[in-house]
């Protein structure tokens, strides 16, 4: 350690307290990195790697990036899994004695990444912390938004939902749980994991953090004494944030309890197959219920939405005070189109209040911040009393900052730098030295010219001059013939061939506020944005809670706009089980097809007389769709949204199931097959009479006959549990349970068939399909002409029930039948006694050998 330089002294006794992180190590307008922190970030960021003498001749790896850009580089070390520590200047190099002091402020990782640019806009950031004990404790915590949640679930499997339903950045774990965490990388393939000591999860330690932290000597206070697990989790998240955001601590919102079973249930399967927040495609938003809904204009409304998707309603009243909102701005269009002009202008309130908690808000932020605020009547205006109750308390939950607002106007230029430390924020008016050092500054020369007339009034001396060198700064210049009338207060300070130079106090001090009128200036704008941020933070929690109820009216508005350009219907939200859906569509696929393109259908089901429906036609005819789609209604009138549907009434249920689409997972090992038994087996052991269950091609992953009896055993377990179920199928033989189970009924996707040709009319009709129509679909899929009419052939054959199936007339060898379709000729003619046979029964006998021959050739 000697041989090293005090500079990197300093800097492996910080990075011996961050060995897992890439540290940041700030030097003047760069942050650096050395030893393998630099060989590796030099490879992820594709930045130069060099070297730096570090003492004793011996020189190191290095590589930098600029403060000023850093962002960006700091976005890809986190994508890429790494931690990184922050270490900053903690006192002004001019003013240090010695090596400048230096600390890590903050540690970012993939769960506290908090860059505006780098963040989803609409979509939430969670770190969490899981205690696994005889009962699974969940913290969950976006810091971007202040959202704290925490909870308890009691099987895994819920855990597992729960996680995929949020999808968090990071999750926090304590050792020894490698089966657990193995799971969770399998649901979630791009979370982080952090392993954490055992004794960071504990719940007596969460109550003295409460304590500390919130002033909440009980957690009763807060709702979480019966949580001891969940309190686990929490004592997790808040010791990870003391270690690597201690900023946050000081104004985070408190942690609230919340029950998933309040909403309704949501699988990993279900979630991905009706492609709630994105397709199967690519992963993006485009094509999923989240791109039809999402007609917010604020990041908080969409953020908003996209939670009411993946956490719909099980209260019926909660679901119809969001319905009356929705109902009363789409009726009053004027009314939402005005509130949504203004809410485009609000940006992110709720991100904005807590960047300026956790003091990273530059002066645009606080100008964004303003412009927010200025908005806020304009809101509350257009929400009067009589609006329905949700709106009305929504509205009263708008503080409107007047003092703040008013602050941020007076203070803040129109237009600002980004960085606070450039100068150019502050208005004129707000601080008096400010504006007398900005006088000075923009007027030196009026000050000069009246000094200059002052003196030569002062002393009588007509050419007395006040001049300015880059060696002797200000002077006055006095010709040697006027030297008799220099005043005593004169301090000589050059001597020329024709005359002399002088300073006095004044002059001194003039030359000194001039000299360094800029860099106070810059000072002084600092202080005065740190002191109005302060003013913010201060309120952060209140902008939030404001923040989040306009992200609620947002995402109202947005549902009222897309039932008035989609032509929705209100759901009428029943609390007896079942459904009707008359002329329902698929939100998705009718805004893909060209306009008028799709064909609505009317689904019902009830636990008495429709409670399976088998549907059966053939492939393309839109089996699918119309399971995805009663699926999607269903969840839409849970979140309170208006439905794509002539009229619709739907009965609360609990939960949705989906066992849809074919798809392995290889890195579980588990087959296609092997996947759809796992779906299918969760499904029965939870559906209840209160679900809804759409299974499509069930058993289909293996031999014929194991996929039937597989597809018939699971329809009747649901039967006999009264789930409400869709079963697509192409096992004609499943028909026959509308025969022996009261409540199934068949359906069918109606085709047409023309000249060998299939034409789909994708209409829902009662009664089994007549034929596949496998063959048609395999022409219309684009198989070579002669393999679609080898196969009309074989199954011709296969329909009249031969036992052989011929090969083409111009291919040799000869296919060996599985029975020897000769084998009753041969034994006719074994059987034959010639010594005793008449001429008139040889004749007959050669017709009967004729026939049985005939036959033999056409089987």
């Amino acid at each position: 350690m000697q041989k090293f330089t005090p500079m990197f002294r300093q800097y492996l006794e910080i990075k011996r307290r961050y060995p897992e992180a890439i540290l940041f190590f700030r030097l003047g307008d760069f942050y650096e990195m050395f030893f393998e922190d630099a060989e590796q970030a030099a490879q992820v960021l594709g930045i130069a790697l060099t070297s730096r003498d570090a003492g004793g001749g011996r020189r190191v790896p290095m590589c930098g990036v600029p403060v000023s850009n850093a962002a960006p580089y700091l976005r890809k070390l986190v994508e890429a899994g790494y931690r990184v520590a922050i270490c900053e200047q903690v006192e002004d190099p001019g003013e240090a004695k010695g090596l400048v002091r230096r600390e890590v402020v903050r540690v970012v990782t993939p769960g506290l990444f908090l860059d505006p640019e780098a963040l989803p806009e609409k979509e939430a950031c969670y770190l969490a912390a899981i205690s696994p004990d005889r009962r699974l404790g969940l913290a969950l915590l976006d810091l971007s938004a202040g959202d704290f949640r925490v909870t308890e679930l009691s099987e895994t499997e819920e855990l597992l939902n729960e996680l995929f339903r949020i999808e968090p950045r990071e999750i926090l774990l304590p050792p020894k749980n490698e089966a657990l965490q193995k799971r969770l990388a399998e649901v979630l393939p791009r979370t982080a994991f952090t392993e954490l000591p055992r004794e960071e999860f504990s719940p007596e330690r969460a109550r003295g953090l409460l304590a500390e932290h919130f002033g909440v000597h009980d957690a009763a206070g807060l709702g979480l004494s019966e949580m001891t697990a969940g309190l686990a989790a929490l004592a997790a998240v808040l010791g990870y944030l003391a270690e690597n955001e201690p900023g946050a601590l000081e104004r985070l919102s408190p942690p609230r309890p919340y029950f998933p079973g309040n909403y309704l249930v949501l699988d990993e399967p279900t979630k991905r197959n009706l492609e709630l927040v994105r397709n199967q495609l690519d992963g993006s938003v485009r094509h999923s219920l989240l791109w039809v809904l999402d007609h917010t204009r604020t990041p908080m409304g969409g953020r908003t939405l996209r939670y009411w998707i993946l956490y719909p309603l099980r209260d019926p009243e909660a679901i119809r005070e969001r319905q009356a909102g929705v109902r009363f701005l789409l009726e009053d269009a004027p009314r939402r189109r005005r509130l949504r002009e203004v809410l485009t202008r609000i940006g992110d309130l709720e991100r904005l209040a807590t960047r300026c908690a956790l003091r990273l808000a530059g002066p645009r932020d606080l100008v964004a911040l303003r412009e927010a605020l200025k908005r806020l009547p304009e809101v509350r205006e257009l929400l009067p009393p009589e609006v329905p109750r949700r709106l009305g308390f929504l509205a009263a939950s708008l503080s409107e900052f007047e003092d703040l607002r008013r602050r941020l106007e007076t203070t803040l230029l129109e237009e600002v730098p980004a960085s606070p430390k450039e100068g150019g924020l502050i208005r004129p008016g707000v601080h008096p030295e400010l504006d007398e050092l900005r006088d000075l500054k923009e007027n030196a020369l009026r000050y000069l010219s009246e000094i200059e007339a002052r003196e030569r009034a002062r002393t009588g001396i007509p050419n007395l001059r006040v001049g300015f060198n880059r060696v002797f700064g200000y002077y006055i210049e006095v010709t040697k013939s006027h030297l008799s009338r220099v005043p005593k207060d004169y301090l000589r300070k050059q001597t020329l061939t024709n005359a002399e130079r002088f300073i006095t106090p004044e002059l001194k001090e003039f030359e000194a506020r001039v000299l360094s009128a800029e860099e106070r200036i810059q000072a002084l704008e600092y202080e005065i944005f740190l002191e109005l941020r302060e003013e913010v933070a201060e309120k952060a929690e209140d902008l939030r809670q404001t923040a989040r109820a306009l992200g609620e009216i947002d995402a109202l508005a947005a549902l009222a706009e897309v039932a008035e350009r989609n032509s929705y219907v209100c759901p009428e939200i029943t609390e007896s089980p079942g459904l009707e859906i008359v002329e329902g569509r698929h939100p998705v696929l009718e805004k893909v097809l060209p306009a008028g393109n799709f064909v609505p259908n009317t689904v019902r089901l009830d636990p008495e007389r429709h409670r399976l429906l088998i549907i059966t036609g053939p492939n393309m005819a839109g089996k699918s769709t119309v399971l995805r789609q009663t699926a999607l209604i269903v969840l839409m009138a849970h979140l309170g949204s208006f439905v794509p549907a002539n009229s619709a009434r739907i009965g609360l249920c609990d939960r949705i199931f989906s066992r849809i689409g074919a798809s392995d997972e290889l890195s579980r090992g588990r087959s296609t097959f092997m996947v759809e038994m796992a779906e299918c087996a969760n499904i029965l052991r939870n559906a209840t009479e209160r679900s809804l269950v759409i299974l499509d091609e069930i058993g289909r992953g293996t031999s014929t006959y194991d996929g039937l009896a597989i597809a018939w055993a699971v329809a009747e377990h649901l039967h006999r549990r009264r789930a409400l179920t869709l079963l697509a199928t192409h096992y004609h033989e499943l028909t026959r349970l509308a025969e022996e189970l009261p409540g199934v009924k068949n359906f069918n996707v109606a085709v047409k068939s023309w000249r060998d040709q299939v034409i789909f009319l994708y209409r829902l009709q009662p009664g089994p399909a007549s034929r596949s129509y496998g063959v048609e679909v395999a022409a219309l899929a684009g198989l070579p002409e002669e393999v679609v009419a080898r196969a009309r052939e074989i199954l011709s054959v296969l329909e009249r029930g031969a036992s052989q199936i011929q090969p083409p007339t111009r291919e040799r060898p000869r296919q060996l039948p599985l029975f020897d379709p000769f084998l009753p000729l041969k034994e006719k003619l074994l059987s034959l006694d010639l010594e005793n046979l008449t001429p008139r029964e040889a004749l007959l006998l050669l017709f009967e050998l004729r026939d049985l021959l005939e036959k033999s050739e056409v089987s």
